[in-house]
């Protein structure tokens, strides 16, 4: 550097960043945006997609679950490249890569292909997603992230409340004769948009190219999970032959040999080692486990019994989902504004009215032969109600327990772990509806499935009671 020179400013700290501080928050909401439709829409399109390509039940279960197992296995390792190599380079590779694999869906000609590219779009998402939230923070002042969380939680509402019927009416509308395909089309003009956008406005960020990667860390986890996930999805097409128990032995060794690596010396653990003995933080990772992958399931085996078991079309399978997903927007806001007074038992509360809805659920369909949007509905707001009232604060009692220099880590984790157990509830509770779906009414399959929701909820409700009484925001100083 010459005298007089001035060192060059940091993007996130430049002059005329500040003004397009809201266009940078535009291109990563955009990104979320596309990762939260992509995971929810198959839920409706599935029935569709499997009638065009074939394939057996347990396709229905990896449209959702390859996506999501690819986004947990890569989100913890994607945050650390981030770091490496700079959260915008990674960021543009995720959203190229996601864009691409989108169109490339589109395209797919068998069901097996389309499972294929349905793992490397989720595994571009996690190249992206998780670099976002690190450009904001390095975008904006401290007392200006309320005002982008508040901008950013409705706008993921209303698109999580768009994504059903979105799915059904583009299906049903079946424009240029593209059906199901166009659910994934229009990803690439979004994607097109974000990327663009990315490589005009999004921080330059710092890297850190001495921070090491845990390779034997990211593989285990990897195998461990693939290893969980397989034989709950084709164990029950193929009888349950002892290689689907042996996989699954496996898999609670690989995580094991996981856990294990992470303590080895001169390497940078994906977890941090400590994380691991604190206690409330482990039992807040198995509430998150049982907590949404019981949604998840119970949101694919509704989406695909209205279509195969009532016949529902796209668009109507899309509105039948619709009590559900405004009971979580208005759960949500009643959470936020009970948390205080109430701390933890919030999360009780939350469970309670899940438990309540389900209850509903399982008793209503017990007693028909044929349901209807109206025979549906009651239980599903109240269902989506307390998920929301209880999701919408979860991760502030989860992070709790942890000390600030935990944080990063902790947060990672808990995102993993959500995709992963979407996986392991389309997984689980898939098998029980289509194994019930096999050999009793659809309802009679649809009310077997509520009943075994209970099991996941009752360990939710009782692991809640190893958290912390207040969330996050209120326990540190």
């Amino acid at each position: 550097m010459t005298a007089g020179t001035s060192p060059p400013v940091p993007i996130a700290v430049a002059e005329g960043r500040v003004a397009l501080r809201w266009v940078i928050f535009a291109v990563v909401l955009a990104a979320n945006v596309m990762d939260l439709m992509d995971a929810t829409i198959v839920n409706v399109a599935g029935p569709s997609i499997r009638s065009a390509l074939g394939g057996s039940p347990s396709t229905l279960q990896w449209l959702p679950a390859g996506y999501t197992l690819a986004l947990a296995v890569l989100l913890i390792t994607s945050g650390r490249l981030g770091d490496m190599f700079g959260r915008r380079r990674m960021f543009l590779v995720g959203s190229a890569g996601f864009t691409f694999f989108s169109a490339a869906c589109a395209a797919a000609p068998s069901m097996g292909v389309l499972i294929g590219l349905r793992v490397l779009q989720g595994a571009f998402g996690a190249m992206m997603i998780p670099q976002g939230f690190g450009m904001l923070k390095e975008s904006f002042a401290e007392d200006e992230m309320a005002k982008v969380f508040g901008a950013f939680g409705p706008t993921m509402g209303l698109s999580m409340l768009a994504a059903p019927i979105l799915a059904g009416g583009l299906i049903e509308a079946n424009l240029w004769g593209t059906g199901w395909r166009l659910l994934f089309l229009i990803n690439v003009p979004i994607g097109v948009a974000t990327f663009a956008g990315g490589v005009r406005v999004l921080p330059r960020t710092v890297t850190h190219p001495g921070i090491g990667l845990d390779v034997l860390g990211t593989a285990l986890v990897g195998m461990a999970l693939t290893a969980l996930i397989y034989p709950l999805i084709e164990g029950r097409s193929d009888g349950w032959p002892a290689w689907t128990f042996v996989m699954l032995a496996a898999g609670v060794v690989l995580l094991g040999g996981f856990v294990l690596s992470g303590r080895r010396r001169g390497i940078d653990p994906l977890i941090q080692p400590s994380l691991l003995t604190n206690r409330s933080y482990t039992s807040g990772v198995l509430v998150a486990l049982a907590f949404f992958g019981t949604f998840a399931g119970l949101l694919l085996c509704v989406s695909v019994f209205v279509q195969l078991g009532e016949g529902f079309s796209p668009i109507r399978a899309g509105l039948t989902l619709l009590p559900m997903v405004v009971g979580m927007i208005a759960g949500m806001a009643g959470g936020l504004a009970l948390v205080k007074p109430l701390g933890r038992r919030v999360l009780h509360l939350g469970i309670a009215v899940v438990a309540a809805g389900t209850v509903t659920l399982a008793v209503t369909m017990s007693g028909l032969h044929h349901a209807s949007i109206r025979d549906l509905a009651p239980a599903l707001v109240l269902i989506g109600l307390g998920f929301g009232g209880s999701t919408g604060q979860l991760f502030e009692f989860l992070l709790a327990g942890v000390s600030m220099d935990e944080v990063g880590s902790a947060s990672g984790v808990l995102e993993a772990v959500q995709q992963f157990s979407s996986a392991a509830g389309v997984a689980a509770l898939g098998t029980v509806f289509f194994g019930a779906y096999a050999h009793h009414v659809p309802t009679h399959a649809l009310a077997l499935t509520a009943w075994a929701c209970l099991v996941p909820i009752a360990a939710t409700f009782g692991l809640v009671f190893m958290l912390p009484e207040r969330p996050l925001e209120s326990t540190v100083t």
